[in-house]
């Protein structure tokens, strides 16, 4: 089982003393501010009164376990901004902070009267991370920008899967979770221009699509040379082979690849069939490519006569790339897992504690520490509210 981490609610990471509003809403932005908490960033969530992120609403057997996951080390505060107070405390942490983050549809904040410019006029040293479908830019600014419609827009799609198949999307908010890494990358490197006085504040002007565009960005250039997009390969590969997940006699799978000359030959070895090697259908990578689906079924043949263990302990013997398929299931007490602590237990006010992937990666001279849970709504809206040095929230009066 994950060892159980306490937390340690006076920690510090690498990035302490950056103060994070976020604004952000479901996916993306609570990627980008979930890496930043991680790191030791203060991160502030602008949730709404009695509604909060959509995140909380992605729930299994009633619990929240996204917003479990991506807002851990994340502070909470619940205000209405279009009411003068709630406005106030927004514009006060502005003040505060050395990054923002937002994910409306572009020209919201500034209908609402808190655009970049004056958001900058407020902070000239705040960095504005400002994510969208489509980008602030461009014929498409104004359409929606769900990562599905990004997905299968960019390319992604259309490479993923079995050629005898449609495009396969993929099971999770790929496109979100990508542009959120890539926005942390981005504010981090805006922070330190800053830092070093090379820049003001600026804008940081991420779209869905572009990120997860860039996973496949030689494509563009190969259609170029060959005037054909790449076919859907299944688990195989389009440009090396051998590279497939193969059954295993008792019904699981390992993944092998053999991208290189050399391994390409060690598994022939392996298999027993050294005489690939110099079959003119194998001799090279672009000969295997070729016939890839000939080398496949020789390679199945022989996995499929032995069970994963089996198959796993031969072929790392003889040192080839190979290695399982495993569920998160098979994952909670597997040997790596538990050895790299690559999966580990949080302490849970609903749960008792709740098994996560730990803190990445590993920082050897200010290591960050898991500091608190995920907040409910507006837990932190109070204790912000006198570090801003504002009057606490009126409570309503009681009826007798």
């Amino acid at each position: 089982m994950p060892r159980t981490i306490p937390f340690a609610p006076d920690g510090r990471g690498p990035l302490d003393g950056v103060r994070v509003v976020d604004l952000s809403r479901l996916v993306a932005g609570n990627m980008t501010t979930h890496v930043l908490a991680d790191y030791g960033a203060d991160v502030i969530k602008i949730e709404r009164p009695g509604k909060g992120d959509d995140l909380r609403n992605w729930r299994v057997e009633g619990v929240e376990v996204f917003w479990k996951v991506y807002a851990r080390n994340k502070r909470s505060v619940a205000l209405d901004i279009h009411a003068a107070d709630g406005r106030e405390m927004l514009l006060r942490l502005v003040d505060t902070a050395q990054v923002l983050v937002e994910n409306f549809v572009p020209g919201t904040l500034e209908r609402w009267g808190l655009g970049p410019d004056q958001l900058l006029a407020r902070n000239p040293k705040i960095v504005i991370l400002r994510v969208s479908g489509w980008g602030q830019t461009g014929p498409w600014r104004l359409r929606p920008g769900f990562g599905t419609l990004v997905e299968a827009m960019s390319g992604w799609a259309f490479m993923n899967g079995h050629a005898d198949k449609p495009p396969t999307l993929p099971p999770l908010a790929m496109a979100d979770m990508v542009a959120g890494l890539y926005g942390t990358a981005a504010i981090l490197a805006a922070l330190r221009a800053v830092e070093l006085g090379d820049a003001p504040g600026q804008v940081l002007d991420l779209s869905l699509f572009e990120p997860i565009h860039s996973l496949i960005g030689a494509e563009a250039a190969q259609i170029r040379l060959t005037g054909e997009p790449t076919p859907r390969a299944g688990n195989q590969s389009s440009h090396t082979a051998p590279r497939n997940v193969y059954e295993c006699a008792d019904g699981a799978y390992v993944a092998l690849s053999g991208s290189m000359q050399s391994m390409a030959e060690r598994i022939f070895d392996t298999i027993g069939r050294p005489e690939l090697k110099t079959d003119p259908r194998f001799v090279d990578n672009a000969a295997r490519v070729a016939h890839r689906d000939e080398l496949d079924a020789i390679i199945a043949a022989f996995i499929a006569g032995r069970d994963q263990a089996e198959n796993l302990l031969l072929f790392e013997a003889a040192g080839v790339t190979v290695g399982p398929v495993c569920s998160v299931a098979d994952l909670m007490d597997h040997p790596f897992v538990e050895g790299r602590e690559a999966i580990v237990e949080i302490p849970d006010r609903d749960l008792g504690s709740v098994p996560m992937h730990n803190i990445i990666p590993r920082f050897s001279a200010t290591p960050a520490p898991f500091r608190r849970a995920a907040p409910e709504i507006g837990e932190h809206t109070e204790e912000l509210r006198r570090e801003l040095g504002m009057a606490t929230t009126p409570q309503p009066a009681e009826v007798s």
